[in-house]
């Protein structure tokens, strides 16, 4: 039986989603596969081994169960590949196989937490350091991506220290209203904002601002969202399409998780040249950046012209119970629990 460390928390804005993601992946893990250990990070960073009941982890009631909760950090030292376990007693060494992280932004999925990882020594799900934190940050991502020839949207880079009259004037210039303006390493759609005006565009800068010091201002695209599941190594494949069908201006955070009312459509009604090339471009972007094990690919299928542009790549995309990521591959035949056992052995298979 495989000793399995499944990670969730952590200091980003999308803590709360990372908590729901993981109560789903506990609850499809396969328990006579794995003996499963459990570590939560609190928004202040604090880790913790936690070995109580699944259900208080969601609603963030885990941090209150002292019972059930130790100090726990991954040990940096290779010849360990463990978990140490800090109590009264001194500190305990739980032998590791592989990392399950169910992070999401910050400090999970740009790279910090991979690094970690590779200084264990222990095989872990997901995209290694480089590809992390290239996916994460929006603006060296649309670097590696048009090295690749992959159609996007265009763009102007925004430092937070910068004359934000200046750079206004360039957006108006080229891109034009509306746009969209995003904090260049959250996901999740945190601190991004839709500008009609120029009122609106200053608005929306200095509040992603405050999300972080770089700024990514993309041109708008009257089109519709879709979004592919990528799963490999080497051997990458993609699943099928799916369409998002929000019912408010923009797919924000508020949408993603919140309101019932967005729809997933999967497979989405598309031309079957278009999806073909949706799923062409998915695996292509998953290389360009080295990806590993899985990513969500989005894109754009222009209205006015039917081109496909691709948004952004997401290396650990949600894994809620409405996510995309799963549901993409459940509807090729491939259900949760079967996609944990086989991003698990990618990692165990993964060769640097």
């Amino acid at each position: 039986m495989k000793k399995l460390c499944v990670i969730f928390g952590g200091r980003s804005p999308e803590h709360d989603i990372s908590r729901k993601s993981v109560t789903s992946v506990l609850n499809n893990l396969d328990k006579s596969k794995y003996d499963i250990y459990v570590i939560g990070i609190t928004k202040k960073g604090a880790w913790y081994l936690y070995t109580g009941d699944i259900k208080n982890i969601e609603g963030g009631e885990w941090e209150q169960d002292t019972a059930n909760k130790k100090k726990a950090i991954i040990s940096p030292d290779s010849e360990d590949r463990a978990i140490l376990v800090i109590d009264e007693n001194g500190v305990k060494k739980i032998h590791t196989d592989v990392i399950f992280p169910v992070l999401h932004g910050e400090y999970g999925e740009d790279g910090t937490v991979q690094g970690l990882f590779e200084l264990s020594g222990i095989p872990y799900v997901g995209a290694g350091v480089m590809a992390s934190a290239n996916g994460m940050d929006k603006t060296s991502s649309k670097i590696v991506f048009e090295s690749a020839g992959i159609p996007q949207a265009d763009w102007v880079v925004v430092n937070r220290n910068d004359d934000f009259e200046e750079k206004m004037n360039e957006i108006e210039k080229h891109l034009g209203y509306p746009c969209f303006v995003k904090p260049a390493r959250t996901g999740s759609s945190v601190g991004v904002g839709k500008a009609h005006d120029r009122a609106e565009l200053k608005n929306a800068l200095e509040n992603a601002a405050k999300f972080d010091r770089k700024i990514l201002v993309e041109e708008n695209i009257d089109g519709r969202e879709v979004e592919c599941a990528v799963l490999g190594n080497d051997d990458v494949k993609a699943a099928t399409v799916g369409e998002i069908m929000p019912t408010v201006e923009f797919y924000d955070f508020d949408a993603k998780y919140n309101d019932n009312s967005t729809k997933l459509q999967i497979p989405a009604d598309l031309p079957e040249k278009t999806t073909e090339l949706i799923r062409e471009y998915a695996v292509r972007a998953f290389k360009a950046l080295d990806g590993d094990g899985l990513s969500r690919v989005d894109f754009f299928v222009r209205n006015s012209d039917g081109k496909v542009l691709l948004n952004e790549i997401n290396t650990l995309p949600g894994f809620t119970n409405i996510s995309m990521y799963p549901k993409l591959w459940g509807a090729v035949g491939i259900e949760y629990g079967e996609l944990l056992d086989r991003l698990i052995e990618l990692a165990l298979e993964r060769v640097k």
